[in-house]
């Protein structure tokens, strides 16, 4: 065969490759999901097959093509929904292909929302206020990690720490009080009581839905102050979906990540993974060796398989995470050529089963079971810079591992009609957990935590719905109270509605609080065995006003909260041998939290959105001996982001606003009751986002932190049982950054 000829051959292979995908929908029946305006495909709707006589639903998501694949066996309702349209309703015969245009009502009122819901429902018909950061938000705030994700947020609050990691406060309360689940699993390994959201990547992450408030009744312990749920990526239509990703990040940040999907009729699987990698840093005015920022490296996989009948969807999944962060000494005298260096690493990874079971109409059977691990090994070594070598010490004091394990089963029974005016749902919820090492006490706890509970939803009009509930706690370690609540929703008029809830609390020491003690060149904290369980009363409300025009739509939202917690837990210092500073944890008898916040939303249709907010929090601390913070000290934050899309170009622009306001921070110092503060400061991310050959690559570049923000000045603070390394300050950032990303989409079906 000539050169010429082999080239023609080569040439016309690669290009019936790349075309496979679109010449092979033809192959099957596809509903195809179009903007009623611009004819432009909606990607990620969400589409659900309900079949007529069997009632067994199958939901699923249009590709980057907004194209679903009709596999019904028998006509079937068809519901289609996506942020920004009305929700579309239909019948579908077997081997069906449409072209559904939805139009669109440019407020995001029909966001299909899990968490805390009897089954799937629409955010705005959920009795809770539910909110929802989808992909293309995470898209436009270039999110790598929750910590990215949430640090705009204006009613949350984020704060680093070099070593342990970026921590979260919703309502005033922050640690061991928010709860976070991974498609509705407990996540474990908290250090200090926080989860370090640092490490929670979101390669493979669908959509966020964070509920603000007391949810104990539905989810127990650590959900005092709120639940964040993060919801992965699932295959549900295309034969084969892969995606790749690349992000660069000028302070030293470097990651990539890769998914592969693929479904053969009711069977779906996929696998994703990437290694992320940070350099550490330290602002100019911090000298030493030492880091303010850590370097760290991550690897992460996590992996799925699902089979789906008309009545019973099975799903098991596994993941894992691999972080190792090295803590670099200063150089130590007399010669100033050697160093102690630190590294963490922390090793994470889970096992779970999901099962949904449908038994007759209405009525639903699910069944979620795991095993999660953690484990955080620290090594101390010392190392000569001038060969640089490195011997592990033989201080025991600075080798360790600890070992936590949670066995967790949570089964519910619900009925959901909504033609019906009472709906229900029970349940119980196992959860036991353990904990070993030799900075455990005794070298090994235990601690189970046993729970039912059930809930009632009644609609006794069409414009109002009353739900209370009550949990049956037994724990192993503490006499638990009942836990109850009740919320409402109140459809005043078509444009707004009143959301009112109150709810009872109760949180039980964790092993790391109990019996854990930590220590390194930052931090020394020891556990408590003698600590109380706390509890809280906590009374939210939300007033929301929403109304749209042919392409305009505003809203206006007024939320307020006040929460009272008793024996909250936190860190107070206690004395130490020599210069050491040691802290331990303690009970504060009475601490409360009140505020309340103001979202406003316009959006012009399709290309332009503006969002601000205003939140207040206070925070109040009284102790048994009557001392007290002086009453309520308020701090006041705001954000305002906006973006414009330019249609044609498939071009992107958005602004990113906060000021976080002056934050009073009470600590518990030896035998008294102290009040610091860290200074108000403001943030600002802006972003550029361009789609190219049918949005298969998705590219994104722009500046993170424009203001420069790294040391913000403190006065005051006890330190909290840690040092942040910044010197008289508080560390919160890289300063100002440039980042690009690169993402790769292609489907594939037959």
């Amino acid at each position: 065969m000539s050169k010429r000829h082999f080239g023609i051959g080569v040439f016309w292979f690669l290009l019936v490759v790349l075309l496979t995908g679109e010449q092979s929908f033809g192959q099957q029946a596809f509903v195809t999901v179009l903007d009623q305006k611009s004819n432009e495909p909606v990607a990620f709707a969400h589409v659900c097959f309900e079949g007529l006589k069997s009632g067994s639903p199958r939901y699923c998501t249009t590709t980057m093509e907004g194209k679903a694949l009709n596999d019904v066996q028998e006509i079937s309702k068809l519901a289609i929904s996506f942020v920004g349209y009305k929700t579309f309703y239909d019948t579908i015969k077997p081997g069906q292909s449409i072209d559904v245009r939805l139009q669109p009502t440019v407020l995001n009122m029909d966001e299909v929302v899990v968490t805390a819901q009897y089954t799937p429902e629409r955010a705005d018909k959920s009795i809770y206020k539910v909110s929802v950061i989808n992909s293309r938000q995470i898209e436009l705030k270039a999110a790598v990690n929750m910590a990215d994700l949430l640090k705009d947020q204006v009613s949350m609050n984020v704060r680093q720490d070099g070593v342990l990691g970026t921590s979260l406060n919703i309502q005033g309360l922050s640690g061991e009080n928010v709860k976070f689940l991974m498609d509705g699993v407990p996540m474990i390994g908290r250090m200090n009581g926080n989860f370090d959201l640092n490490q929670i990547n979101l390669n493979n992450v669908d959509h966020v839905e964070v509920i603000e408030g007391p949810m104990s009744v539905i989810y127990g312990s650590n959900a005092l102050a709120g639940v964040v749920n993060i919801i992965t990526k699932e295959n549900k239509s295309a034969n084969l979906s892969t995606v790749a990703n690349a992000y660069v990040e000028s302070v030293g940040t470097y990651n990539f990540d890769a998914s592969v999907g693929m479904k053969i009729k009711s069977q779906s699987f996929g696998i994703a993974g990437g290694r992320n990698f940070f350099g550490g840093y330290s602002p100019p005015s911090v000298t030493g060796r030492s880091l303010v920022f850590k370097p760290r490296r991550q690897y992460f996989a996590d992996g799925y398989y699902a089979y789906t009948l008309k009545k019973l969807k099975m799903k098991v999944g596994a993941d894992y995470f691999n972080e190792l962060l090295q803590d670099r000494g200063n150089l130590q005298p007399p010669y100033y050529e050697k160093a102690f260096d630190s590294y963490f690493t922390t090793v994470r990874y889970n096992f779970r089963l999901d099962l949904n079971w449908h038994l007759w109409r209405s009525h639903v059977f699910n069944l979620i079971t795991s095993y999660s691990a953690y484990n955080r090994i620290k090594e101390t070594f010392l190392k000569d810079l001038t060969t640089l070598t490195e011997v592990k010490t033989q201080d025991p004091e600075q080798q360790d591992t600890t070992y936590l394990r949670t066995y967790m089963g949570r089964m519910t029974m619900a009925k959901n009609n909504l033609e019906k005016k009472f709906n229900y749902q029970l349940g119980i919820d196992l959860n036991y957990e353990t904990g070993s090492g030799k900075r455990i006490l005794d070298n090994e706890q235990a601690i189970g935590d046993y729970a039912a509970f059930f809930s009632v939803k009644w609609d006794p009009v069409k414009v109002l719905s009353l739900q209370p509930g009550i949990r049956f706690i037994y724990n192993t370690k503490y006499k638990a109270p009942l836990v109850y609540a009740l919320s409402g929703k109140w459809d005043i008029t078509e444009p707004v509605s009143l959301r009112v809830s109150y709810s009872r609390g109760f949180r039980a020491p964790s092993i790391k609080e109990l019996y854990l003690f930590f220590k390194d060149v930052n931090h020394n904290i020891q556990g408590n065995p003698d600590l109380n369980a706390e509890t809280s009363n906590n009374v939210n409300l939300n007033l929301k006003y929403a109304v749209e025009n042919r392409k305009t739509a505003y809203e206006l939202e007024i939320s307020g909260f006040y929460n009272a917690l008793k024996n909250i837990i936190t860190l107070a210092q206690v004395p130490g041998v020599g210069s050491d500073l040691n802290y331990t944890y303690v009970n504060l008898d009475k601490y409360k939290t009140t505020g309340g916040q103001v979202n406003a939303v316009f959006s012009l249709y399709p290309s332009f959105k503006l969002a601000a907010g205003l939140s207040v929090t206070g925070i109040n601390v009284e102790m048994a001996d009557g001392t007290n913070t002086g009453g309520f000290k308020f701090s006041t934050d705001i954000n305002s982001n906006a973006s414009y899309r330019f249609v044609k170009p498939d071009l992107t622009l958005a602004l990113l606003y906060k000021y976080t306001g002056k934050k009073p921070q009470p600590f518990f110092d030896a035998d008294t009751l102290s009040l610091g503060y860290i200074d108000g400061y403001n943030t600002m991310d802006f972003t550029i986002t361009k789609g190219f050959w049918k949005n298969r690559i998705r590219l994104s570049c722009g500046l993170k932190n424009i203001f420069n923000n790294q040391i913000i000045p403190s006065t005051g603070l006890g330190g909290g049982g840690h040092g942040s390394g910044g010197g008289e300050g508080v560390a919160i950032g890289y300063g100002r950054t440039v980042f690009f990303r690169f993402t790769f989409n292609f489907n594939q079906y037959k």
